[in-house]
């Protein structure tokens, strides 16, 4: 069998960080992260990395902005993979400049981990969210880096819980708002199966410089068909207030950064489709539930279960 690649994951301590270092132990890659000095002071973090520790993580020092401990730390593996927040993505570009000076990693996963950037059409709407994700790609490429880019849509802790009602904390039982006609189609995925495919794709070099998209059968619902189900489980049909295009395009402008970016994500995904209006092996990508059959994932069916 061949050996497994030697894994750094930058931002271990968050929420898909977490997700990200059970899996590479769970598919027996050795497993190292990079942890900010701080976070061994952080009682609650602390505990964290007490834990990952004995479960066998080699952790080291360092972050982002720190070139020294960047290089030590990326000379020691194969694979880098990077999860940390969408504020801080530009903040890769020390870490992109160090890897292609080390000149031995085999694979670079940047932090994207939501809709493909280059799919989505908003810029000048969304504060860079997604134009800096761009970025990030393209300087990769220029570098002649090996990566994947993973491209997973929503997390189904993001939006789904309320059944895309943004302010509510629980679905609905009485009035859903639907955006749009309701037609369109998003996609949501739970973070631990977003990090199972992640590290399953890392010695596969069938997703060797392409983009793996996450579209799993039984995640990718419109709302209409959200609200149905949700109106199945719990025995009840819901009153539907539709909301157009135009007046969500008016309510993202009165709502102030960064309280509207969710109402720019429903704008994304469930009015313009840009989670879902490509073909994805047409477009060059690979469709990772076709790659890898036998990973087992949870459906919004299942996820909403969880909710009633």
């Amino acid at each position: 069998m061949e050996k497994k690649s030697r894994v750094l994951i930058i931002g271990a301590t968050g929420n898909l960080g977490h997700h990200l270092i059970n899996a590479s132990l769970l598919f027996s890659h050795p497993t190292f992260a990079l942890v900010r000095p701080s976070s061994f002071s952080d009682p609650h973090k602390s505990q964290k990395l007490q834990a990952l520790s004995h479960a066998g993580v080699k952790l080291l020092q360092g972050s982002l902005e720190d070139e020294d401990s960047l290089v030590e730390a990326v000379k020691q593996v194969d694979v880098v993979i990077c999860s940390v927040q969408a504020k801080q993505v530009l903040l890769q570009k020390l870490l992109i400049q160090v890897i292609k000076n080390v000149g031995s990693i085999k694979r670079f996963i940047p932090s994207e981990f939501g809709l493909d950037p280059d799919k989505t059409q908003i810029s000048g709407m969304d504060h860079n969210f997604y134009s800096n994700k761009a970025e990030i790609r393209r300087l990769v490429e220029a570098e002649g880096i090996p990566y994947t880019f993973v491209s997973c849509n929503f997390y189904s802790s993001y939006l789904l819980p309320s059944l895309v009602q943004p302010g509510l904390k629980v679905p609905p039982r009485d009035k859903v708002t639907i955006f749009g006609d309701g037609n369109t189609k998003g996609v949501f995925v739970k973070e631990i199966d977003v990090a199972a495919f992640t590290i399953r794709t890392l010695d596969d070099p069938r997703s060797l410089n392409k983009v793996l998209y996450l579209r799993p059968p039984g995640n990718v619902y419109s709302l209409n068909e959200l609200v149905e189900l949700w109106e199945s489980k719990i025995g009840k049909k819901l009153e539907k207030v539709f909301v157009s295009e135009e007046e969500l395009l008016n309510k993202i402008k009165e709502t102030s950064y960064p309280d509207n970016m969710a109402l720019i994500f429903i704008y994304s995904a469930f009015i313009k489709g840009y989670q879902t209006y490509f073909d994805i092996e047409s477009t060059g990508g690979v469709n990772a539930t076709k790659l890898y059959p036998e990973l087992i994932y949870s459906t919004i069916s299942q996820y909403l279960d969880t909710l009633l």
